[in-house]
C-alpha cells in the first residue's frame, strides 16, 4: 500500500487532468485521437459542429494538463496523444481501489463476526 503522502502527491498530479477530461468536447477529442492516432486541427474540427478556435482552446487545455503533444508542420500543428499521459491517474485510480477493497474486507469481517 502507498504512503499517504505518495498517495497525495498522486492525487495533486491528476487533478489537472481529472478537470481537463471533465469537459466532454475534450474527452471526445482524447477518444479520437486514441482512436485515429496524430491529427491536424482542421481534421479534427471536420467532424464535428465546434469550431476550430473552440478545438483550439480545448487542445490547448489538454496540452497544459500534459494529455496531448504538438507537433508543428509547416503551417499546420498536429495533435496526438501524450505517451504515458495517463499513468499517474491510473496509479491514483489503483490507491483508491486498493483502499475499497481493504474497507470492504474489514466491513465482510465485521458482518461475519455477528
Amino acid at each position: 500500500m502507498r504512503k499517504p503522502a505518495a498517495a497525495e502527491h498522486l492525487r495533486q498530479q491528476c487533478v489537472p487532468i481529472f478537470a481537463a477530461l471533465g469537459d466532454a468536447t475534450r474527452l471526445s477529442l482524447m477518444s479520437k485521437l486514441g482512436e485515429e492516432g496524430e491529427q491536424s486541427i482542421q481534421s479534427l474540427t471536420q467532424s464535428t459542429s465546434v469550431t476550430r478556435q473552440a478545438v483550439t482552446k480545448h487542445l490547448h487545455v489538454l496540452e497544459r494538463a500534459g494529455l496531448v503533444r504538438c507537433r508543428e508542420q509547416g503551417r499546420e500543428r498536429h495533435y496526438g496523444l501524450a505517451p504515458n499521459s495517463l499513468d499517474s491517474v491510473r496509479d491514483y485510480l489503483e490507491v483508491i481501489a486498493q483502499h475499497w477493497d481493504e474497507t470492504l474486507l474489514r466491513l465482510k469481517a465485521h458482518a461475519e463476526r455477528k
